[in-house]
């Protein structure tokens, strides 16, 4: 009950644009450095929704760059969507693109590295995709709402 209260607030102030302004520049900092002090066994972002820590490389620099992300875990344990959302900013965040210009990347997920593939979703597989998301986490509608562009969506899947 306590919990759920919480989660609710949570989902409150991260639909409002002080957060959007803000957020970008803390959260993803916190992150890198609670996830590097606990040798990646916690991600602070993820006591609220699943994260990872992506590692992709750079569209243009070719170079590894590391990205505290909340996730949806796939029911099969295997694939995780990742949505672009950007906290409803107007640009498309930058690891959207490093994952256009190089689709193979890894994850760290609850201290483990995990080889994955990432795949743009388009159409109906999209639709579905974001419906889930939006029962998932509500706030992805206000993001939605603020941004003429369309919040890209990611399916990771585990390399076999």
């Amino acid at each position: 009950m306590v919990r759920a209260a919480g989660v609710r607030l949570v989902q409150k102030v991260s639909s409002t644009r002080l957060f959007a302004r803000v957020a970008p520049h803390v959260i993803p900092a916190l992150d890198r450095g609670v996830h590097r002090l606990t040798r990646g066994r916690v991600l602070l972002s993820a006591q609220l929704l699943p994260g990872v820590i992506l590692t992709s490389t750079g569209a243009r620099s070719g170079l590894p760059r590391r990205t505290p992300l909340a996730c949806m875990p796939q029911e099969d344990g295997r694939g995780w969507l990742l949505v672009g959302s950007n906290f409803g900013r107007t640009g498309h965040p930058a690891w959207t693109h490093n994952l256009l210009a190089h689709p193979d990347a890894s994850i760290n997920v609850e201290g483990r590295d995990v080889p994955v593939t990432a795949r743009l979703l388009t159409g109906e597989e999209r639709a579905a995709a974001w419906r889930s998301l939006l029962a998932f986490w509500p706030p992805y509608a206000t993001y939605q709402a603020r941004v003429t562009r369309e919040i890209r969506l990611f399916r990771l899947t585990a390399a076999p």
